[in-house]
């Protein structure tokens, strides 16, 4: 006879399950049993950086603080305004960018190729003109860099904060290094490859960021606006001020942060914390890596 699971373990396994279909699709299992499961050798060893950093559950905070931070270059915040379904199905761009994210990381070799085929493909259709009279494509080497350099900047900084195993100065510069491949195959110009560099181009963008209308309403939409149920709204507060305190202070300062969002900020590491604990509690773990070609 088998016994049914105690209540706290249904409880558990409900809560994985949903955050999986909100943050990879209603295929969720079926992308994870392929992106871990298949047989082939892979783009970064098990070890490694990127794939530390990107299976630990400090990444929901820092693509949080990336939206937030990417959304302060107004060329490339028009091209996702108005292209990328950011409002009408922000879960669909969710999913779409955290697979892609997972099988790059993760997946093989040749899924992780077609993986940047089809976003370079989509780039090449994405142009148009920003509110102010700019022109943008997607494809922009530029623009492409920003969004890496962003990314880069709030996962790494989410990790040592929130994450497992902070990585010593060898290990973040081997992140970004890891970061830089990925970046580099997408068109990005010339992507840093230590945490050094990746500071300094971060720095280099600054004079091209401002807040704008189209990111006044971003941060508005992911911070107080969620398409949320109501029984997550409050650890997402707790997340989404944890967020906010990731970024650097001018960014901060040149976003239009709710007040409630503020208010939480003295909250921010200890709620953070709690927060990613949670997630990793209901996550499930990954399949088992393939065996190696030549077992028996």
């Amino acid at each position: 006879m088998i016994c049914p699971p105690p209540p706290l373990a249904r409880l558990r396994s409900r809560a994985g399950e949903e955050l999986l279909h909100r943050v990879a699709g209603p295929a969720a299992q079926h992308k994870r049993a392929r992106i871990h499961g298949a047989p082939g050798p892979r783009w970064f060893e098990p070890r490694s950086p990127i794939r530390l950093v990107h299976a630990d559950a400090s990444m929901y905070v820092g693509g949080l603080a990336a939206l937030l931070l990417q959304s302060l270059h107004p060329e490339a915040m028009a091209a996702v305004w108005a292209h990328s379904g950011f409002r009408g199905d922000p879960w669909g761009r969710l999913q779409r960018t955290s697979t892609f994210l997972a099988v790059t990381t993760f997946g093989t070799d040749q899924d992780a190729a077609q993986a940047i085929l089809r976003v370079r493909g989509v780039h090449e259709q994405i142009s148009g003109v920003t509110p102010g009279g700019v022109p943008y494509r997607a494809s922009d080497p530029h623009l492409l860099a920003w969004v890496h350099i962003a990314e880069a900047e709030c996962f790494l900084r989410a990790y040592q904060r929130y994450g497992r195993q902070p990585l010593d100065r060898v290990g973040q510069d081997a992140y970004v290094r890891d970061m830089a491949l990925v970046a580099g195959r997408l068109g990005a110009e010339d992507p840093p490859e230590t945490r050094a560099q990746l500071s300094a181009r971060l720095a280099r963008y600054r004079p091209e960021l401002r807040s704008t209308p189209e990111s006044r309403e971003t941060t508005a939409y992911l911070l107080s606006r969620p398409p949320l149920p109501g029984a997550v709204r409050i650890p997402y507060a707790f997340l989404a001020a944890a967020a906010v305190d990731l970024l650097p202070r001018w960014a901060k300062a040149q976003l239009s942060i709710p007040r409630a969002s503020r208010l939480l900020l003295p909250l921010a590491v200890p709620g953070g914390r709690a927060v990613t604990a949670a997630i990793r509690w209901v996550t499930p773990p990954p399949p088992p890596p393939p065996p190696p070609a030549d077992a028996a």
